[in-house]
């Protein structure tokens, strides 16, 4: 038996890989290195199940005990330095050449300062700073290495520097010595030296052990509710620096990634779901939905990088860019729905994940919430404050609730979250470029598309003014009736200002352009006439494109009048012509049908706006009647078989468009004439 799928199986099968292929994507994105899961603070209650040790591992002291102890250890220990014993030949013979070249003929260095020489050079001279930093250290010996490597120890408070060298010798000298300048002749003679000095530190510290015991596999260490004291502290710092250090066996490897398969694919599935059951739009549309996708992957790419770099934070990635570009170009929903799947996703990767979930759904939502009608620019830069100050304001508070002392807030946080709110300042340059690649169509391009003052809404309004004026008024039907049945408003306003502009080519021959003259329509053969009206669809398509307008507004000029026909012009011929069979297709626009609630409720408006033009007097009943007829028949037409309307917005529509007729067309106080 042979299984054979239907179209509409392949098409679903098509979306649901697209889907699958994101899963695998992040799966391979997720960091391959084991992670410490948990987070733990001494004074805290642990908040997770029952943790035993999985493997034997060691339990390391603390940086302030290890401190302790090498302090400990070191009291003990001497700097070494070297004594340059040849100094002191050195300085008597340039005492005794400098008493030569004064003149001294017969010269001699007196004895009291040979022996004081003596003296200092073979105890040290040490320079001031070397000297004040053995005194900063409380160090009371010092050792000295001789030119045979012999060492002796010498007491830190005999040591000489060129000063207290200098005063020594002044101090009992005679008075026939005072005109020598001593010091001249005083030079440091002894050296710190660096690589021996460390070599014995070295050797002494590797008496300090960095553990104080072992936790053996299988040993309880904490369960949920307790509270961590110092003790249970360290052991979990152990095991978090043990489970980070040592790589998991095959076996607990594979449990890991089956874990994140099984996640992940959870979380996709239910998005999946989402779009399928409540966004058929996006659904049906293959760039939508991978645009949407590749978004949720830029985001989840640029956390698994950052992951990977110990000197960045993920909290420095624009997680919020995800909610405001998707809420631009769909709805709130959708944005909020995708932001909080994939915040969820990334939990998995990051330390503290409660934190994070509760920040970065907290954020989305204020993105959300600040992008509800946006109608300028400035609202990316004023969503990027906001989120900003969501980011500070919950950091803070979560922070004084699970730290519980101001003092032990990390504040370089605040500059991570700086960082990620500039880079939302990006959004717009991204909103353009996902325009063109995706061919989507933003508020922010709807709001420059609607500003008449354009070059191309200029010329429209100079060659059919008549025309342009009936745009505008049913620019303003059909916003108020799409607020009325939530549809997109920005969207009809827009593709209602353009919907005639075909008209631009011939204006003259539009009653609305004609200023009272005579219709040279009328002189024409039917068919003539109604391909000349038929053909303004044609050619504001063509002028459309041309002037590089979105799909989605050419869209309304196809669709405003469907497949319906020049109903004058067809029931003259069919008058004039009784017994001939007339030719459908030349009387019959183009399309398609509206496929939108948004291009249904323009057709209607165009047709009851330029149905109210042609009444000589404009009653409440005269109205009603008007709209309930021609919204009826194209009812009965069928030209909103493709549109998702409902018959319940049908008739909320007909109710605005009475009440906006009614205040245009009311009637007005006549003015009294002065009497003669």
């Amino acid at each position: 038996m042979k299984f054979i799928l239907t179209h509409v199986q392949l098409h679903n099968i098509k979306r649901a890989g697209l889907f699958a292929c994101l899963a695998v994507l992040i799966v391979l994105l997720y960091p391959s290195e084991n992670t410490f899961k948990y987070q733990f603070e001494i004074g805290k209650p642990w908040s997770y199940e029952l943790i035993t040790a999985s493997f034997d591992f060691p339990i390391y002291k603390s940086d302030q005990q290890i401190a302790k102890e090498k302090e400990e250890i070191l009291k003990d220990y001497t700097p070494f330095y070297t004594l340059d014993t040849t100094a002191i030949d050195r300085q008597l013979k340039k005492l005794y050449s400098d008493l030569q070249k004064n003149g001294e003929n017969s010269p001699r260095i007196p004895n009291y300062i040979k022996n004081k020489f003596k003296s200092i050079y073979s105890t040290g001279i040490i320079s001031v700073d070397e000297y004040n930093k053995l005194l900063a250290e409380r160090r009371e010996n010092i050792s000295c290495i001789l030119p045979n490597r012999v060492t002796h120890t010498t007491p830190v408070e005999k040591l000489y520097t060129p000063r207290t060298a200098y005063e020594e010798i002044m101090n009992d000298a005679p008075a026939t010595l005072k005109s020598y300048n001593i010091n001249l002749y005083l030079a440091e003679n002894l050296k710190y030296d660096s690589l021996t000095s460390e070599i014995s530190k070295n050797e002494m510290l590797k008496s300090l052990s960095l553990t104080s015991g072992m936790i053996q596999s299988g040993e309880r260490i904490i369960d949920r509710g307790e509270k961590v004291t110092p003790s249970s502290y360290l052991v979990l710092h152990s095991l978090k620096l043990e489970s980070e250090k040592n790589k998991s066996s095959l076996q607990q490897s594979s449990i890991v990634v089956i874990g994140e398969i099984i996640m992940i694919l959870s979380l996709i599935t239910l998005f999946f779901l989402y779009i399928y059951l409540f966004r058929p739009r996006i659904y049906e549309s293959t760039s939508n939905l991978l645009f949407v996708l590749l978004l949720i992957l830029m985001i989840v790419s640029m956390t698994s990088l950052t992951t990977k770099f110990s000197t960045l934070s993920y909290y420095m990635v624009p997680f919020a860019l995800l909610p405001m570009i998707i809420r631009v170009f769909f709805d709130a929903r959708t944005a909020l729905f995708a932001h909080i799947i994939t915040v969820l996703i990334i939990s998995f990767m990051v330390d503290d994940a409660f934190q994070f979930i509760l920040l970065q759904i907290t954020t989305g939502m204020a993105a959300v919430s600040s992008l509800k009608d946006m109608s300028q620019r400035s609202q990316l830069a004023q969503t990027a404050l906001y989120i900003f100050l969501s980011y500070v304001l919950m950091f803070l508070a979560f922070e004084c609730i699970s730290k519980g002392d101001i003092n032990r807030i990390d504040w370089q946080y605040i500059v991570y979250f700086a960082v990620s709110s500039v880079f939302l300042l990006f959004a717009y340059v991204l909103i353009y470029l996902f325009e063109k690649i995706f061919g989507l169509l933003s508020s922010v391009t709807l709001i420059e598309l609607t500003n008449i003052n354009s070059d191309l809404m200029m010329k429209f309004s100079e060659r059919a003014p008549g025309t342009f004026q009936h745009s505008l008024q049913v620019s303003n039907l059909a916003t108020e009736a799409a607020k009325k049945i939530n549809a997109n408003s920005l969207l009809v306003r827009t593709g209602a200002l353009y919907h005639d502009i075909g008209k631009m080519k011939h204006p003259e021959y539009f009653i609305e352009n004609q200023g009272g003259g005579k219709n040279p329509l009328i002189d024409l053969d039917f068919q003539e006439a109604s391909k000349i009206v038929i053909n303004h669809v044609t050619d504001g398509v063509e002028i459309a494109k041309k002037s590089h307008l979105p799909e989605q507004i050419i869209n309304f000029i196809g669709t405003h009048h469907g497949v319906g026909k020049t109903k004058y012009f067809y029931n003259s011929y069919l008058n004039a012509n009784p017994d001939k069979e007339p030719n459908e297709a030349v009387f019959t626009y183009p399309g398609p049908r509206p496929n939108s609630k948004e291009s249904a409720i323009l057709m209607m408006a165009d047709a009851v706006e330029a149905r109210s033009r042609s009444f000589s007097e404009y009653t409440e009943e005269s109205i009603d009647e008007m709209v309930e007829t021609m919204i009826n028949n194209q009812i009965a037409d069928g030209e909103f078989k493709d549109a998702p309307i409902t018959f319940r917005d049908v008739e909320l529509v007909k109710a605005v468009f009475k009440e906006k007729i009614k205040n245009i067309y009311h009637n007005r106080i006549k003015y009294p004439e002065v009497k003669k």
